[in-house]
């Protein structure tokens, strides 16, 4: 009996696009594709930018330049995004849906913003929105929390999912090097964009977290901004504080349960314990630590990027789509729930560390202790480095308030003895939220 036929469109062939046309097309793999598709998979159209470039693999005969077109197409039956951004990512994904095409893609950005909302739209036309390689690459981290982990109660998800600053702390870690040495090295690399503000703000890793958070919870995906902060401000002084104290740097997104129905969500560098599994994540890889109430810690470690392991979750959601259109069943979407709350980063507390760059002058330690009393802030531990001029005061804190800590910073900068505020960090097994 003859397999029925999915009828495939794609709108990009940048590195994901490319390398997903070659997956498709692989006839070492197609067999392996008639069975995991339960049809057979027949590529029609690949919308590019830029026509006059050459595409080797892609047969000329399904390029074209007009993706708004091929998103319109109502003879397909599943639609690829890999252009990325809101727009006009957005209309291409909505015209698909409102069709009854199924949609694949691996928009973060799209989806933090209006992940709710377009996956409304296609459960109304009956299609499916999957978008598993919007984080961590090849990683299955999002069919394993929407399918292996649907039962268990999710306590904490908290990993490296940007591969750029974890290629950069790494570099900082192994090296010695300086944050701009590692930078530029990155960029260099083709792991950083020029403009690298994305990545080292954090803006990633923040749409990251939000997507993670809506299957692990149930949070909404509309755009909420949450807690963030990139890793501009660590310094290699900072990193070989950690070394000696047993600890690496690390940036961290961070969804948890704090009490009954609040949940924190946040980015910000963390000092890992050498120990733990997430500390031995180098380079561009990325990794997600789940820790559930009856499965315990699990971790997920991959390529977190990358034309070819993105790809390969891209195909593995194709299939998925697939096998629903043959079946005539589409997956129902993620169940809001409407009893959480956002609880307020400034409320959370932890062990920190603080590095500030003070004049080495009588009083001045004495002041700056002051602060850290008025603010409510205890000290576990103090280093001083650097003399004159180019004295470093390095704090370990006790379970602070992240409010309280937030506030000592603010007064500390405002002393006429302290030249300039380095980096404030987070100690995950400081016994805090």
């Amino acid at each position: 009996m003859d397999k029925p036929v999915i009828r495939v469109g794609i709108i990009g062939a940048g590195f994901v696009g490319s390398a997903l046309v070659q997956l498709l097309t692989d006839s070492s793999r197609h067999a392996a594709l008639l069975d995991a598709a339960t049809g057979s998979i027949e590529l029609v159209g690949v919308a590019v930018r830029d026509g006059s470039k050459p595409r080797p693999g892609i047969p000329a005969g399904i390029l074209t330049t007009d993706a708004e077109a091929l998103s319109a197409r109502e003879d397909l039956d599943v639609l690829v995004e890999v252009v990325g951004g809101i727009e006009p990512a957005r209309a291409y994904i909505e015209s698909a849906l409102r069709n009854g095409v199924s949609v694949v893609t691996a928009n973060k950005a799209l989806m933090a913003d209006s992940g709710t909302a377009l996956a409304q739209l296609a459960h109304e036309h009956g299609a499916d929105l999957f978008y598993e390689a919007a984080v961590g690459g090849g990683i299955p981290i999002l069919r394993a929390l929407r399918s292996s982990l649907a039962g268990e109660r999710i306590n904490r998800v908290m990993g490296i999912v940007n591969g750029t600053t974890n290629f950069i702390l790494s570099k900082m870690t192994s090296e010695g090097s300086d944050y701009a040495v590692a930078l530029a090295e990155a960029q260099a690399l083709g792991y950083a964009e020029s403009d690298p503000t994305a990545d080292v703000e954090a803006y990633d890793a923040a749409a990251k977290v939000q997507i993670l958070s809506s299957l692990a919870f149930g949070t909404e995906l509309v755009g909420e901004e949450i807690s963030r902060e990139g890793i501009t401000r660590v310094r290699s002084i900072d990193v070989e504080f950690a070394r000696r104290a047993g600890y690496v740097i690390k940036l961290l997104g961070v969804a948890e349960r704090v009490g009954e129905s609040g949940i924190s969500r946040r980015v910000h560098p963390a000092m890992v314990p050498v120990d733990h599994p997430l500390a031995s994540v180098h380079g561009a890889m990325n990794a997600v630590f789940v820790e559930g109430a009856r499965s315990g810690p699990l971790m997920w470690l991959g390529q977190g990027a990358g034309g070819e392991p993105t790809a390969t979750a891209v195909l593995g959601d194709v299939l998925d789509a697939a096998r629903n259109r043959v079946s005539g069943r589409h997956d129902v979407p993620f169940t809001v729930d409407d009893t959480l709350h956002s609880f307020p980063a400034g409320e959370l507390s932890s062990v920190f560390y603080i590095s500030i760059d003070v004049l080495d002058r009588p009083g001045v330690l004495a002041a700056v202790a002051g602060i850290f009393g008025s603010n409510g802030v205890s000290i576990q531990s103090m280093e001083q480095s650097g003399f004159g001029d180019e004295a470093r005061l390095s704090f370990l804190t006790h379970l602070a308030k992240t409010s309280d800590v937030e506030a000592t910073v603010g007064d500390l900068a405002q002393l006429e003895s302290v030249d300039s505020i380095g980096a404030c960090i987070r100690v995950i097994d400081g016994g805090g939220q």
